[in-house]
């Protein structure tokens, strides 16, 4: 037998088994990798979907209002807004930024992402969500901020601010969600700020935003009103009712300036709104006393108050001699007349009231 240069050949049947166990090896070794490809991939869209998108971008937004996170609201990419903005819109260029704070915020919670649109380069997300007892829906618009970036970054295309442009009649002092606000605090003429004119106040939305007086003189069981459009003008009046505090100082003031017209000893007393006209003359000094004061009611005035037309009562006792034969009489008697009156509010808060009236 002649001896061959290799060891012993391996029979054909073992060559065939080792390449069928690779072809499997490799097999399920590739479908791993698909699968870890796939789950790769799955994991990478699920955490693009939830921190990266642009619905992840507005629902931040939510979560930093939700918190009442203001100043961090305010620092998102495209809520910010100049005058330039605002005028472009059609808004007040002067709109204070005194609810831009976490006082004013409401609750605002349930929020949910119901709608999602892309038109070029802007994405449109609309959310809904609860603000206080009311069901809301806003959409926004975002777009890609700056190119280039390995991770998508996002800002708001119109910024999601409003501007409430409130009227509040019969005080100048109110409150917006429990905050207090003075108007010639957030008034761009400050301390001569006009008591009827309309304050523009940026507000963001979504947002409720209840707006009630609670003064001495005037209160208001509470205007309410939703932001849930972005950049836009809200018009909102509040005419405030006067106080039963109040209309009892008022009722008191103006009795005590009956009393003290009855005091003065003359037929027409000077600024009064009573009086008695003779043809004769009198003799001695009148006497007059108040037998019936008015019931004074306070109404709304444009930014201040009036004192309706009301009756009254005086009483004068006075002799008069006839300056044709000399005879004396004496005139006890009623006289009837009638009040109303002015009331301006001041700016450190105290009433001026005019009284006027005549004769009835």
């Amino acid at each position: 037998m002649q001896a061959t240069d290799g060891g012993p050949a391996a029979p054909a049947g073992a060559a065939t088994s080792r390449s069928r166990h690779l072809a499997r090896d490799l097999t399920i070794l590739g479908i791993v990798g698909l699968l870890l490809i796939a789950a790769l991939g799955a994991g990478a869209a699920s955490a693009y979907r939830e921190f990266y998108s642009a619905r992840a971008f507005v629902l931040h937004y939510i979560e930093l209002l939700q918190d009442h996170r203001a100043a961090e609201a305010l620092a998102v990419p495209g809520v910010a807004v100049d005058a330039t903005e605002l005028e472009a819109a059609g808004l007040p260029s002067t709109a204070s930024e005194a609810l831009l704070r976490p006082d004013a915020l409401s609750t605002l919670s349930d929020a949910e992402i119901v709608d999602e649109t892309v038109d070029g380069d802007i994405t449109r997300i609309s959310v809904s969500y609860r603000a206080g007892s009311y069901e809301g829906r806003t959409t926004f618009a975002v777009r890609r901020d700056g190119a280039g970036s390995l991770l998508p970054r996002w800002r708001f295309a119109t910024s999601p601010l409003a501007v409430v442009d409130l009227s509040v009649r019969g005080s100048m002092s109110f409150s917006v969600n429990g905050f207090e606000v003075d108007k010639r605090q957030v008034s761009v003429d400050e301390a001569d700020a006009d008591p009827s004119a309309a304050l523009p106040l940026l507000v963001f939305s979504p947002g409720l935003y209840s707006v009630a007086v609670g003064t001495p003189i005037s209160a208001t069981p509470g205007v309410a009103v939703l932001a849930d459009a972005p950049l836009r003008g809200i018009p909102v009046e509040v005419q405030a009712e006067p106080t039963e505090e109040f209309i009892s100082v008022v009722q008191q003031r103006v009795e005590d300036f009956l009393t003290s017209c009855a005091e003065q000893r003359v037929l027409q007393p000077t600024g009064c709104p009573f009086g008695y006209t003779v043809r004769n003359r009198i003799d001695g000094s009148p006497s007059w006393s108040i037998v019936q004061q008015p019931t004074v009611t306070v109404v709304p005035d444009g930014d201040g108050w009036r004192i309706p037309s009301t009756d009254a009562v005086a009483h004068i006792d006075v002799d008069i001699r006839s300056i044709f034969d000399g005879s004396l009489r004496d005139v006890d008697e009623d006289v009837p007349f009638t009040v109303d009156g002015q009331i301006t509010v001041l700016p450190d808060g105290t009433a001026s009231i005019l009284v006027s009236g005549g004769a009835d």
